[in-house]
């Protein structure tokens, strides 16, 4: 893998990169912030970019996008280019450096298995409260992605931490040990991207990495989803890039959560949709965008569930019969406007909409458990319910 005629390749587009941030900062006002503070005894270095659209005083999400070993957060921010999404959907990516590798002069991020004493969780998480200190951030939605050694560090965070409300890896995995003692304080959504050709991180693990598709069931397990996934292709809209996609939906977790997987048939080691190329690498998928997927599945969820969902203390909100043999009520004050049907793999069987609705019909449902996703004005939320027909 030739990593290093990567980084000359990056190295060579950095002035370029730099001059187009400076026309944007001039137009719009977007800014690339460099930043370092010393933590366990080491001088830590990082940069976020702050958008045109942010407002001083409104609470905006947050982004770490990790790179991989051997890379640095200058090179993540150009092959991950997280910038425009964060310029439509108004968030900060933030691009930390890891620390050298005292073996290789390389470097990485410490998921807890390189025999370092470097404290990478603690770092990031100061890295976290130090921007909030000056920029108002949602705590509630705070995200980590990453590629390859990125990655890890990001399961190793979900793992660790209880600052993150949904993670996600491309060409990552977890560590046999990390997922062996890996025990979150709550659940936490997760989007992992993967090539089955993947030359450096295995498809089907080594001796120290776990499967694939062992770590995506493990975090489905974790969030309660049904581990049956609903799979659907990806459209191949780009015929001469040697892959394929597939999405594994893992639907009908606590708080609504998800699990989401994409299949890169035929991809290595590489970041689909990259705006640059990984040479030496194997194929990169262009079917889909993996920046623009990870935004959308870290939209959906803040800390304590789905964003915009509500919490009603059981005592406020009631559903009977339940099991139903047909008709289901609801008891709130609460006025419900909509009620969706989803079935435990996230298929959406149904929606009734009204200005209040106080019971709906199963009577046309098979037998079987349901999710009713439930709303109104300034609430949502997701109850579980059992279909028992004669």
């Amino acid at each position: 893998m030739q990593i290093t005629d990567f980084m000359k390749y990056i190295l060579s587009h950095i002035r370029y990169t730099f001059i187009v941030l400076l026309i944007a900062t001039f137009n719009g006002n977007a800014q690339t912030i460099n930043g370092s503070f010393v933590h366990g005894g080491i001088t830590r270095t990082y940069s976020f970019y702050v958008p045109a659209s942010y407002i001083p005083g409104q609470a905006v999400p947050l982004v770490l996008n990790l790179h991989g070993y051997t890379s640095n957060g200058s090179q993540q921010s150009i092959y991950g280019n997280f910038k425009p999404i964060a310029d439509t959907a108004n968030f900060i990516v933030v691009h930390p450096d890891g620390t050298i590798d005292q073996m290789t002069s390389q470097r990485y991020w410490n998921f807890g298995i390189f025999g370092s004493t470097v404290d990478d969780l603690g770092f990031l998480e100061a890295l976290i409260d130090t921007i909030s200190a000056h920029y108002t951030i949602n705590p509630n939605r705070v995200y980590s992605t990453g590629m390859s050694n990125g990655g890890y560090m990001s399961y190793y965070l979900a793992c660790q931490s209880n600052k993150f409300a949904a993670v996600g890896s491309v060409t990552g995995s977890m560590s046999v040990p990390m997922y062996n003692s890996c025990t979150p304080s709550n659940p936490i959504p997760t989007i992992q991207i993967h090539g089955t050709n993947d030359p450096t991180v295995p498809y089907s693990g080594n001796s120290t990495s776990k499967p694939v598709e062992d770590v995506v069931l493990f975090w489905a397990d974790k969030n309660a989803c049904n581990l049956t996934p609903v799979i659907t292709s990806v459209p191949n809209t780009n015929t001469t890039d040697g892959a394929t996609a597939e999405r594994y939906l893992y639907a009908g977790g606590t708080n609504g959560h998800t699990v989401e997987f994409f299949k890169v048939t035929g991809g290595g080691h590489t970041w689909p949709g990259a705006p640059v190329p990984l040479p030496g690498a194997g194929n990169t998928c262009m079917d889909f965008n993996a920046s623009k997927e990870i935004w959308r599945f870290f939209s959906q969820y803040q800390s304590s569930g789905q964003v915009g969902v509500t919490t009603i203390p059981t005592a406020d909100f009631a559903i009977y019969p339940n099991p139903s043999e047909g008709t289901i009520y609801f008891d709130s004050e609460l006025r419900i406007e909509r009620v969706r049907i989803f079935d435990l793999q996230g298929r959406l069987m149904e929606t009734i909409e009204a200005e209040t609705i106080a019971s709906i019909d199963l009577t046309a449902l098979n037998k079987g458990n349901y999710l009713l996703e439930i709303s109104g004005e300034n609430f949502r939320m997701m109850k579980k319910i059992t279909h028992s027909p004669f």
